[in-house]
């Protein structure tokens, strides 16, 4: 193993033993081979540690951090301390990447001088029969925004894009030079959206490929996608994000609007999660704090669709109408039952992101991420 690595790659780990080799034999059989591959075992109860011994003593590239268990943030952030690469990626140690993906996105980031590159991605989910449904995911629907150096400043749109850390390769010294990092909180979930906040606000060369290399696994009942119990974490992620990006009165000055409107579409997202019992307390905060953020003119109307603002509005107005209005949505209702419109239909059949942003501009953000779930399960 070379002392130079070009990649490190950042794998956190905890009870992943049955996933976790399918991810390492991925990240091994990479054609860019100068890498090398930190497992962070985050005080694993089950093998997880003994797999990734077995897999070290095969393969030198392989380093294992053993620490006892602190949560996401604090194993990514540890990961990232040890990395000595040019470059650093991630991987969830449930997923697993194509063989061509870091030698291509090494050499993206590189001829282009970038922060940062990004990628589409895949999700799947693996039947009874054992065999794999999987699905092409776009970063975003603007193909303008890919294959080009974006400067986040300049076009803020690309804050749409959709948060997914691990599609791509960050540049060491521009992590290290800017003091990125997780949001450490034991048993917290969503600590990725700090990161990604971060890294968009402080890039100034950003390119979005149109190529997918990431496979990303839906049916791991741990993920914190499939919880719904975890009240509070997103709206505490988001107070973190919100604290740091008040530390730097520059950034705040650029991004504290877009901040608040990035804000609502994760809160949405984790609000469909819940079941009914967590949503009042959970809407209560929602409501309150954008009441502060509203009373500080920090609310800017022009980042958010028509819909989006009125769903906002609605929240901080009465919170407990809006829990009403969004669980009698009939959303796994037949498609040709939604209101028996034929525009929802034409959306769905253009795919996903077509039918998530009707849904949005009709229903509001809400109703749009419950809707792409359900027919993204199907």
């Amino acid at each position: 193993m070379t002392d130079h690595p070009s990649v490190s790659v950042v794998v956190p780990c905890y009870n992943v033993a049955g996933y976790l080799p399918e991810t390492l034999d991925s990240l091994l059989a990479q054609t860019l081979t100068n890498l090398e591959i930190i497992c962070v075992n985050d005080g694993s109860t089950d093998e997880t540690k003994d797999v990734i011994l077995e897999y070290a003593s095969r393969d030198g590239r392989i380093i294992l951090v053993d620490r006892s268990n602190g949560g996401y943030g604090c194993a990514m952030n540890a990961g990232m301390a040890e990395a000595r690469g040019r470059y650093v990626g991630i991987v969830e140690s449930d997923d697993y990447v194509a063989s061509d993906m870091y030698e291509k996105l090494y050499r993206c980031i590189e001829e282009n001088e970038l922060d940062m590159v990004r990628s589409d991605f895949y999700k799947f989910w693996t039947r009874p029969d054992g065999t794999r449904e999987v699905r092409r995911e776009e970063l975003t629907p603007k193909q303008e925004q890919y294959n080009v150096v974006i400067d986040p400043r300049e076009e803020k749109d690309i804050f749409n894009a959709q948060m997914m850390n691990w599609t791509g390769l960050y540049r060491a010294s521009f992590l290290r030079e800017n003091g990125i990092c997780h949001h450490e909180s034991p048993g917290a979930s969503y600590q990725d959206n700090g990161f990604w906040f971060q890294t968009f606000c402080h890039a100034r060369r950003v390119m979005l490929l149109p190529e997918p290399f990431y496979y990303y696994r839906q049916d791991n009942a741990a993920s914190s996608i499939n919880q719904n119990n975890k009240v509070f974490c997103m709206l505490d992620e988001y107070r973190w994000i919100e604290d740091w990006l008040r530390s730097n009165s520059e950034l705040a000055d650029e991004f504290i609007g877009l901040f608040h409107y990035k804000k609502t579409h994760n809160l949405n997202f984790a609000f469909s999660l819940l079941a009914e019992e967590f949503q009042m307390p959970f809407l209560e905060r929602y409501a309150q704090e954008y009441r502060v953020a509203q009373r500080a003119g920090e609310l800017d109307q022009s980042f958010f669709w028509p819909d989006e603002w009125k769903t906002v509005c609605a929240i901080m107005e009465d919170p407990e109408d809006y829990r009403r209005s969004f669980n009698a949505i009939r959303i796994d209702a037949p498609i040709e039952d939604r209101g028996c419109d034929s525009g929802y239909n034409e959306a769905r059949e253009k795919g996903l992101v077509s039918a998530f942003f009707w849904v949005a501009r009709s229903e509001g953000i809400g109703a749009a991420v419950k809707a792409v779930l359900s027919f993204a399960r199907r």
